[in-house]
């Protein structure tokens, strides 16, 4: 007995497999985040429905805008910075300059004076061995 053929599927006139390589290749294009959730909301890329509608949903994500019009607070502060240094003639930005210096020391006195550093390191390379690092403690 002669077996009939099945007519093959398409989705978007790709087979299984083509559909399967489209969503693995748009999938690498994802950043990290959208991967994790795609993954975690169980969008994968095994059996027919799944391959269908994890394409239908890497097609929602690139259409989306990108995130990356969000700034960092890091990057607020150097934009302001950039922004605001137009507006200040050099007089200003160097008196600005010595002030942070001033206040950027006094910092770090303080922090000497509350975290001393009690042990010198010394590194002996008379030695035969590799390395041979002594410490003391140095009593005040």
């Amino acid at each position: 007995m002669a077996s009939r053929k099945h007519p093959s599927r398409t989705f978007s006139g790709m087979s299984y497999r083509e559909v399967q390589r489209s969503n693995s290749t748009r999938r690498s294009r994802l950043p990290p985040t959208d991967k994790i959730w795609l993954k975690t909301n169980g969008y994968y890329n095994v059996g027919w429905d799944n391959v269908t509608r994890l394409y239908q949903k890497i097609n929602e994500l690139l259409a989306q805008p990108d995130g990356d019009d969000e700034f960092t607070l890091e990057q607020l502060f150097l934009e302001a910075d950039r922004i605001g240094q137009k507006y200040q003639n050099p007089e200003e930005i160097a008196a600005f300059n010595q002030q942070m210096n001033a206040e950027v020391s006094a910092i770090s006195d303080l922090v000497d004076q509350q975290f001393p550093e009690t042990e010198v390191e010394v590194i002996d390379y008379s030695q035969t061995s590799r390395f041979q690092v002594k410490t003391r403690r140095n009593r005040h």
